[in-house]
């Protein structure tokens, strides 16, 4: 099969888009219906729409986080790394973007200490610092969101168009808009529903896949087979970099050079992005730090999973003989393999894991494979819209041109705001594939661009010393170092030849990623403790101190608890007159116990994923057996498994109140038309 091949007809692709776009729409339209009618918790309310009532428990949370951090490249990069590189590839992937959000873990807790009611990170960067430093970083915000979405689009797309042959063009305006739907309709708790929804089919399809290739294809079938077709190739086209040019090693060093700057480039991209502090922001403030520990460790297993199934499959089948070959050895100039090798083009498109799926299992492959990207891209997609949406809102309209906004004003600029940027994010998807960026290039390039903020922006929000001047500057002087680092050595490295091609090599962008945020992290940290400052947060904790203040006290007396939350008391409304009143959730002493907790374990897991397990097994230039590489796939669908059962099963465990609420409302409702609207407690003791 070429990478050219199309596998489904055109309008299967149009059918997933458009039909199962609108489809689950409808779904979180009817979704929101039911939570509005039977819950107290209403999109209507600017608060709920942007932040869910800051209410959401730490299991939805975490599927929340999985599902947003699950993007195009998640699945397609991840594959073509384990292409290129063999089993490091899954590992560097998934090891280099999980950490970012362990890590984060420090400042959701920080955000709850310091800013509780903040609805961007970005009110927290104005309201210290002023308005200068708030728009020098709200163009690293905006930045990060539009690469990002740039990346869902361009992904998304052209997998669409590889499998189904639809229009690119078509793809990139199509994807954004049955998502807007429903984030218009039911805000931030919508789209963390459709998360989860959108979580479970990931899990069920990944698996399913995974048991496809090491258990009934009639192609690969067993991990032991697997094994001897990724020998025969990497005897056939050794792997530079590689011991011994195998795919089943981890003394990788262009895999290697991948994890580095995976790993710089995703500090940006979770540092940054306001879809990560929205999760923060909408979580209960005591299980902050868990739904993010949870989430990412649960995100880990879906690229190593997913890659180290369909992208060492797209390896393996070209050793397998195609039906019309004449000769059964891969090595033989007669060989015809059942998947031919693919053009660097190619694997930059992401096209591995889709052509793999469509080769071992024909149009049903092809067709599970689309779901799952297409719900990945969406998932990841409602999480953008509804963090720019946030910043238009909050960091635009109401702090520059109307600081007086109503609660229907801002609910309408909130509506307006996912609106325009689905229309932008089709836009750039378009103008990206014009000029002939790829979604493999621009995931390598995002750090060069936006890592010089990575250290500022968490100076900030944690660290009373962190100097303004320092940080400005050090994000400005950093971005500049990054370009200049990356373009220098892509003309060295070239002939002074500068274009798409020649500066999306690894040494290039690898420079690149090294001097923004290394730049930028020196001139912060230095320049904070030379001119240190001594800030106490009272601004910040003093950001939408009166609307955050109501909406706590009501979603405490709508909201039931979990056993492990029953040790958290109930929010209270202080008698004091101009007080305003203090949720017992946000006490001081709890939140900084959280903040040491999440530092010690996102630190400890950070080691243990990027230096204690990878080095030892990349100095050790051991090449696997059929045991080795057992243990790694098992391992994988273990870590699958466990991941499913984390970000699937516990958030119906934890919401079993919720869902019981729901039921009797629907029971009412049925049986007595009417009876089953819920009434607020208060309402039905005045009543009374």
């Amino acid at each position: 099969m070429s990478s050219s091949g199309q596998v489904l007809p055109q309008g299967a692709g149009y059918g997933v888009v458009v039909g199962i776009g609108l489809f689950f729409s409808a779904f979180m339209v009817g979704l929101t219906a039911i939570q509005a009618r039977y819950t107290g918790f209403s999109p209507k309310n600017s608060e709920e729409f942007s932040s869910a009532s800051r209410s959401v428990k730490p299991g939805l949370i975490a599927s929340g986080i999985v599902s947003a951090w699950t993007w195009a490249a998640t699945l397609l990069q991840s594959s073509a790394v384990a292409y290129r590189y063999g089993i490091s590839g899954p590992w560097w992937y998934a090891a280099g973007a999980t950490v970012q959000v362990l890590l984060f873990a420090q400042l959701a807790a920080k955000l709850k200490l310091n800013a509780p009611y903040a609805h961007t990170w970005l009110e927290i960067v104005g309201a210290r610092w002023g308005t200068a430093a708030h728009l020098i970083f709200m163009f690293f915000g905006l930045a990060t969101n539009l690469i990002v979405s740039s990346m869902l689009v361009l992904g998304g797309s052209a997998t669409v168009t590889g499998l189904t042959g639809m229009s690119t063009i078509a793809a990139c305006f199509l994807i954004p808009l049955g998502v807007s739907i429903y984030v218009v309709v039911g805000g931030m708790r919508s789209t963390l529903l459709c998360d989860y929804t959108h979580t479970t089919v990931l899990f069920a399809i990944i698996l399913t896949f995974a048991f496809t290739v090491y258990a009934t294809s009639g192609s690969i079938g067993s991990i032991k087979h697997m094994h001897y077709l990724l020998s025969e190739v990497s005897q056939l086209s050794p792997v530079e970099g590689n011991a011994g040019g195998s795919y089943l090693t981890m003394r990788s060093l262009n895999g290697l050079i991948f994890g580095v700057i995976n790993l710089i480039g995703n500090f940006a991209t979770v540092f940054q992005d306001q879809a990560y502090w929205q999760r923060a922001i909408a979580s209960r403030p005591s299980t902050t730090v868990k739904a993010y520990l949870i989430g990412g460790l649960a995100w880990f297993a879906i690229p190593f999973a997913f890659s180290t199934t369909l992208g060492l499959a797209a390896v393996a089948l070209s050793a397998v003989p195609a039906a019309n070959s004449s000769s059964q050895d891969p090595l033989s100039s007669d060989f015809t393999p059942l998947l031919a090798p693919l053009s660097q083009a190619a694997i930059s498109e992401g096209l591995p894991a889709s052509l793999a799926a469509a080769t071992l299992l024909g149009q049903s492959g092809a067709a599970a494979l689309l779901v799952l990207l297409f719900l990945a891209v969406t998932s990841a997609t409602s999480a953008e819209l509804i963090a720019v949406s946030s910043i238009l809102t909050y960091d635009v309209y109401v702090r520059y041109i109307n600081p007086e906004a109503t609660e229907q004003q801002i609910l309408r600029m909130s509506h307006a705001g996912v609106v325009i940027f689905a229309l932008v994010m089709g836009i750039a998807g378009v103008i990206f594939y014009y000029i002939g960026v790829s979604m493999g290039w621009l995931y390598t390039f995002m750090g060069v661009i936006l890592g010089s903020a990575v250290c500022p922006i968490a100076l900030c929000i944690t660290w009373k010393k962190a100097s303004k001047a320092g940080c400005v500057g050090g994000s400005l002087v950093g971005l500049a170092a990054g370009i200049i680092a990356w373009l220098v050595t892509t003309s060295t490295l070239n002939g002074k030849v500068i274009n798409v091609t020649t500066s999306g090599g690894n040494y290039e962008m690898l420079a690149g990623n090294l001097a923004s945020i290394g730049v930028g992290a020196i001139i912060s940290t230095a320049a904070s403790l030379i001119w240190p400052e001594e800030y106490d947060f009272a601004s910040t904790r003093a950001i939408n101190t009166h609307r955050g203040a109501i909406a706590s006290d009501k979603v405490s007396e709508e909201q039931e608890e979990t056993e492990d939350e029953k040790k958290v008391p109930g929010a209270s409304v202080s008698s004091v007159i101009n007080e305003v009143p203090v949720d017992p959730e946000l006490d001081p002493v709890a939140l900084d116990k959280a903040f040491k907790f999440a530092a010690r374990a996102s630190v400890v897991l950070t080691l243990v994923l990027m230096i204690l397990i990878p080095l030892p097994l990349f100095f050790a230039q051991t090449i696997y057996s059929v045991t080795g590489l057992s243990v790694w796939v098992i391992v994988g669908i273990a870590w699958a498994f466990l991941s499913a059962f984390a970000v699937v099963l516990y958030p119906l465990w934890e919401s079993r109140a919720a869902l019981q609420l729901i039921s009797r409302g629907l029971i009412k409702d049925i049986f007595s038309p009417g009876s089953g609207k819920y009434v607020a407690s208060s309402v039905r003791e005045s009543g009374a």
